[in-house]
């Protein structure tokens, strides 16, 4: 029970985020937006409560770009959609208007943006599939982002947690590898590596990692989280202890709470 329920929280970054990160919502939107059918406001008013002035907004926006529009206005009122939609919680919606913007402007901006829409869809989705074609988008357009400048750390580490929910991690792997080795002290690379470690039953290796990781950030909750993991995993039992009661004492969110209480039972 303890190991399968250890696995559930390290399995991919996507947990990592829903506990800590993204707003406490997964929106599953299967409206057929690409082609203009099905009503999209009622997709993002089902699974969240958006306020009803973002929901206007959406509205409004929606009937300009069906309305037959310039490219330039219609790109405009795209990329002004994907943030409404973005604040909606409605991110695969967000998604596809920030790729529909990017079509028109062309830009390393805009193709961060349409990643940056596509990798959170991705890292909320709970549906395989989904999941996968929002992972796929994401390195679509982080893909070009590398190709027009390889130094761009963020977009690199983010790309390779991509790969690491699926069958064949080593590609997401090597590429952790190669940021950390540009730069030794990334967060998100560091927190991923140390997640990895856990999942291969490499518990030192996690431990090092871990510690390094809030070492350089003292704050950082979710590293603190998975370093318990994994001193718990390495039969340090007081360490884990301590991560978690610091755990605990570093976010009153009661998902938070609720997770380090079951993980404090275990210890007991």
């Amino acid at each position: 029970m303890l190991k399968t329920r250890i696995l559930l929280v390290v399995v991919s970054a996507v947990v990592i985020w829903l506990i800590f990160l993204l707003p406490k919502v997964v929106v599953d939107n299967d409206n057929t937006i690409e082609n203009g059918s099905g009503d999209s406001i009622s997709q993002v008013s089902q699974h969240v409560k958006a306020p009803e002035d973002v929901l206007a907004s959406i509205r409004a926006l929606r009937r300009e770009v069906y309305a037959g529009t310039s490219n330039e206005k219609n790109a405009i009122f795209a990329d002004s959609l994907a943030k409404l939609y973005q604040t909606a919680g409605n991110f695969d919606s967000a998604g596809w208007f920030a790729e529909e913007a990017s079509k028109f402007f062309n830009t390393t901006e805009s193709w961060i943006k349409a990643g940056d829409q596509y990798y959170q869809a991705y890292t909320l989705s709970v549906d395989l599939a989904k999941q996968k074609r929002f992972a796929e988008k994401t390195r679509e357009f982080y893909g070009k982002v590398l190709e027009a400048n390889p130094a761009n750390l963020d977009v690199k580490t983010k790309m390779a947690m991509t790969y690491l929910s699926e069958q064949n991690p080593m590609q997401g792997i090597t590429m952790l590898r190669e940021v950390l080795t540009v730069d030794p002290k990334n967060e998100l690379a560091l927190l991923n590596m140390g997640m990895l470690s856990i999942q291969s039953g490499q518990h030192e290796r996690a431990v090092a990692r871990l510690q390094e990781l809030v070492k350089i950030n003292p704050n950082h909750i979710q590293g603190r989280l998975l370093l318990g993991i994994a001193l718990m995993n390495s039969g340090d039992r007081l360490g884990a202890k301590e991560q978690f009661e610091k755990v605990k004492q570093m976010d009153n969110d009661p998902a938070v709470q609720a997770t380090v209480e079951s993980y404090l039972k275990d210890l007991k």
